[in-house]
Formats: C-alpha cells, sequence, structure tokens
C-alpha cells in the first residue's frame, strides 16, 4: 500500500507540472502576441482620440423575430403532484418534526459541503476605458514649433512700402497757424445768498438806541448798623431712622428690639460771644496815578539823522558814463545765409525681432559646435595609467573605540505615565480654578443682591416735605363806586 500511495503521489505531480507548464506556455504566447499589438498603437495619442458613438456604428441585417403574445413573460411555479386536504392533516398529525431528529454521527464527520474549486484563467491585458476618451475637447494651446512656424510666414508676407515725399515741405509752404489770442479773464465775486441775506438784515435792522449808564447810589440798609447780619447758622437735624415699608409682616413676625447702648454725654461746645458792633467793610485805598512827560523828539531826531545819512549814500554814488555806439554802414546790407535743409532719406526699420532672429541663429550654432565637440571628446579613448598595481596594499585601520558603557534607558509607559500625572494635575488645578471663580462670581452676586435690596429699601423710606412758606395775600380794594339800585321801567307808562 505505501508503494502504491508514493506512486500515485508521483504522478499527480507530474500531471501538475505538465498543466502548470502548458499554462505558462500559452500565457506567454497570448502576451507577446498583445504586446506586439500593444506596441504598435500610441497609447497617449489615443488618449486624446475619442471613440465614434455607438448610434453611429455599422448595423448589420435586421433579423425578424416571430412575437410571443401567448404566454407573458413572468416565470409560473411549477405544480407539484396534489395531495387533498384530509391527506395533509393526517401526514401532519403523524410526522415528527425535524427539530426532534437527531443528527448522524456520519452527517456531522462529514465536514462542511464540498465546493467546486474554479480553475484560474489567464489574465487578459485590456487597455483602460478611460473617461477622457469619450470627451470632445480639441487642443487650444499652440506648440513653439506652430507659433515659429506663423511668424515666419507673416515676416515673409510683410512688404516694407514708403511714402511718397511731401514737395511742401521742401518750399516751406506748411507754416504753423499761431493759435488765436483768447481775451484776458476777469475776475468776479461770488453772489452767494448767505451775503444777500446779511445785507438785507442790516438794511432792516433798527438803530439800537444807546443805554443811559448813569450810577444811581443806593441807601444804606440801617440793619447792617444794628446787628451782625451774615449766611444763618446751620441747623444740626437729627439722622432719619429708616424703618422696613412691609407694614403687614409687624403683626405676623415677632420682632426683637435690640436695646440701645446708652452713649455718654456728648460734650457741650459753645459758640463764641457776639461782639456786638455793627459791620464796617474796609474801603480801597485810591492810589493817585502819577503823570509822567512824554514826547516823540528823540525818534523824530533819529529819523532825520538816519534820512541825510541815505541822501548822502545816493548822491556819492557814481553817475554812468554815456557811450554811443557807432552807427551802421546803410550802403551794403548783409542778409543771413538761407540754411538749406537736407531731404529725408529713406531707410529700413531696425526690427527687434531680425536681432532676436540673428541672435536666436548665433546661439544655435555655438550649441551645435559645443555639442560636437563634447561628442568628439567623448569618442575620444584615453586609458587611464596602471597605479594601483603599484601602490601598498590596503589595509583597515582598527577602531580605537572606548569599552561601551550602559546606560539607563526611559520605557514609554513611564514617559506616559508621568504625562498621564502631569495632565490630570493640570486638570484638577483647572477645575479648582473654575470652581473657585464661580464661588467668587456667586458672591459677587450675592453682594449686589444685597446692595440693591438696601438702595430700594433706602429709596422706598417716605420723608417729609418741609412745609412752604409763602407771602402773605394782600386783598385789592376794588375802584368801582357802588351800584345804585332803580327800579326796572317795565312799562310805558313812565315814559316821557
Amino acid at each position: 500500500r505505501s508503494g502504491a500511495g508514493a506512486r500515485s503521489s508521483v504522478r499527480l505531480r507530474m500531471k501538475l507540472l505538465l498543466v502548470v507548464l502548458y499554462r505558462l506556455k500559452n500565457h506567454m504566447d497570448v502576451g507577446s502576441a498583445e504586446d506586439n499589438s500593444y506596441k504598435e498603437v500610441n497609447f497617449t495619442s489615443q488618449l486624446r482620440k475619442h471613440p465614434s458613438s455607438p448610434l453611429k456604428a455599422p448595423k448589420g441585417t435586421t433579423i425578424p423575430k416571430p412575437f410571443n403574445l401567448s404566454r407573458g413573460k413572468r416565470k409560473l411555479d411549477e405544480a407539484g403532484a396534489y395531495v387533498p386536504m384530509a391527506q395533509q392533516i393526517e401526514q401532519f398529525q403523524k410526522r415528527t418534526p425535524s427539530r426532534y431528529h437527531l443528527r448522524s454521527r456520519q452527517s456531522q464527520e462529514r465536514g462542511p459541503s464540498p465546493v467546486k474549486a474554479e480553475k484560474p484563467k489567464i489574465t487578459h491585458p485590456k487597455t483602460p476605458q478611460l473617461l477622457t476618451r469619450q470627451r470632445h475637447r480639441p487642443t487650444m494651446v499652440k506648440s513653439t514649433a506652430e507659433i515659429e512656424a506663423e511668424e515666419a510666414e507673416k515676416m515673409q508676407q510683410f512688404k516694407f512700402k514708403a511714402l511718397e515725399l511731401n514737395r511742401k515741405i521742401l518750399e516751406g509752404a506748411l507754416v504753423p497757424k499761431k493759435p488765436d489770442s483768447k481775451e484776458v479773464t476777469k475776475p468776479e465775486g461770488f453772489h452767494l445768498e448767505i451775503e444777500k441775506r446779511l445785507q438785507e438784515r442790516q438794511a432792516s435792522k433798527k438803530p439800537e438806541e444807546k443805554e443811559d449808564h448813569t450810577f444811581h447810589p443806593r441807601p444804606l440798609p440801617t440793619r447792617i448798623l444794628e446787628e451782625v447780619v451774615g449766611v444763618p447758622e446751620k441747623k444740626v437735624l437729627n439722622p432719619t431712622v429708616p424703618e422696613s415699608p412691609a407694614f403687614a409682616l409687624k403683626n405676623r413676625v415677632r420682632i426683637e428690639k435690640k436695646k440701645e447702648e446708652e452713649k455718654p454725654p456728648a460734650p457741650i461746645k459753645a459758640h463764641a460771644v457776639p461782639h456786638f458792633l455793627p459791620f464796617q467793610p474796609k474801603l480801597p485805598v485810591k492810589s493817585q496815578v502819577e503823570m509822567c512827560p512824554f514826547s516823540f523828539e528823540e525818534r523824530e531826531r533819529e529819523r532825520r539823522v538816519m534820512k541825510e545819512k541815505k541822501l548822502e549814500e545816493m548822491r556819492n554814488e557814481e553817475v554812468p558814463k554815456f557811450k554811443a555806439q557807432p552807427l551802421p554802414d546803410f550802403h551794403e546790407v548783409h542778409l543771413p545765409e538761407k540754411k538749406v535743409v537736407e531731404p529725408t532719406k529713406p531707410a529700413p526699420f531696425k526690427l527687434m525681432i531680425d536681432e532676436r532672429g540673428a541672435s536666436k541663429g548665433e546661439r544655435w550654432e555655438q550649441m551645435m559646435k559645443e555639442e560636437l565637440k563634447r561628442q568628439a571628446e567623448a569618442a575620444c579613448f584615453k586609458a587611464r595609467p596602471n597605479n594601483v598595481m603599484h601602490k601598498e596594499p590596503f589595509v583597515p585601520k582598527k577602531e580605537n573605540r572606548s569599552i561601551l558603557v550602559p546606560e539607563g534607558f526611559q520605557l514609554a509607559t513611564e514617559r506616559r505615565a508621568k504625562e498621564r500625572m502631569e495632565f490630570e494635575k493640570e486638570l484638577s488645578e483647572k477645575e479648582a480654578l473654575k470652581a473657585r471663580m464661580e464661588e467668587e462670581r456667586a458672591r459677587e452676586r450675592e453682594e449686589q443682591e444685597k446692595e440693591e435690596t438696601a438702595r430700594l429699601r433706602q429709596e422706598q423710606v417716605r420723608k417729609a416735605q418741609p412745609i412752604r412758606r409763602y407771602k402773605p395775600m394782600e386783598l385789592k380794594k376794588s375802584d368801582v363806586s357802588l351800584t345804585v339800585p332803580q327800579s326796572p321801567n317795565f312799562s310805558d307808562r313812565f315814559r316821557m
């Protein structure tokens, strides 16, 4: 049995090797064929090309198919064998449910259901169907070669055309026209409405009458001579005792009255004894102004001296001597030579494009010369001398390193633990600071509420207004005489 098993395993291995070799050969043939076909097509050029629309593709001949109207598209369930209802009920009552059946050991040992292993297929490479190939997007940017070709074509098409010479320039007939002289600008003032209103107001204003500021002395009050008159003494008022305005609570809640502390008697502060003398104001001392004489004689004398000095300087100035010019010779008239203006000589334009083209050609020639020189130097082979054979052999140097000293290491867990402790410490400090700030805010809020209630209570205390004293009312007697009673004359008997 052991020999038969070994032979069967060898056969299986041989078969597997043959299958693998056959697949590899087919794969290489297909890959080489596809590579050749792929090399023939330029991938970058295909990116800008777009496949033809499927609607425009050539269609073949229409194949007529008969209409199948006798049956629908919906699949019908296959009808099983007919079983009467009485038989179904009897089977239901007799049959044991599947959940009560014992599982056989054979089905347990069998394992999972065998799945058919699909054989691996050869991968066929395909060109990616990119979405950019379906878009119609023409190339709008021109290449440098196209731009240079267009510029060269424009240069060839351009032809220089010289304008004809204007003969009037040589004759001197064209003289620039003198501009017409304009009148001098006459300044005019602004006619503002505000000035007009001010003038009207000044005209309509009535002349003010001058007030007579004559001094009229008033009689001296006799009370000043009798007693001391001035600001009355300040009356010291007792402090107001505040009481709560909640009158209804006095009957409900029992208020404990605080015992008043006995204060020591205040010391008596007596005012000074009055002098009983009338007030006499101190009049300002009248100081007489001393009159000093003054004159402009010195200043006039200085001005006269300066004037004489200036006149003396003007007289001493040198008088210019008159020198007459000789008379011109009127027999011969010498006119200046006429300047002959040379005509304009036409010259070709010096375009920057010509200079750029020449400089570009020179640069291109220089680059080609350098490239040829570099290629010639690269083609010329020169062997280097064999100096290695005559040198001493390489001997590695020994390292003079000190003995390794073990150093302590820090575990990441310890570092993370320290960072965590610091973080928790900062977090606890922040929470404590936050709680402290909340307590301070609550305390400030309570103090503000207390101050507000105290202020409201202070405002709600009723304060008695003082009795106002007005001037006594004096009754003025009427100047109208008393009414004289007369009997009414209602009848015509008393009329005259």
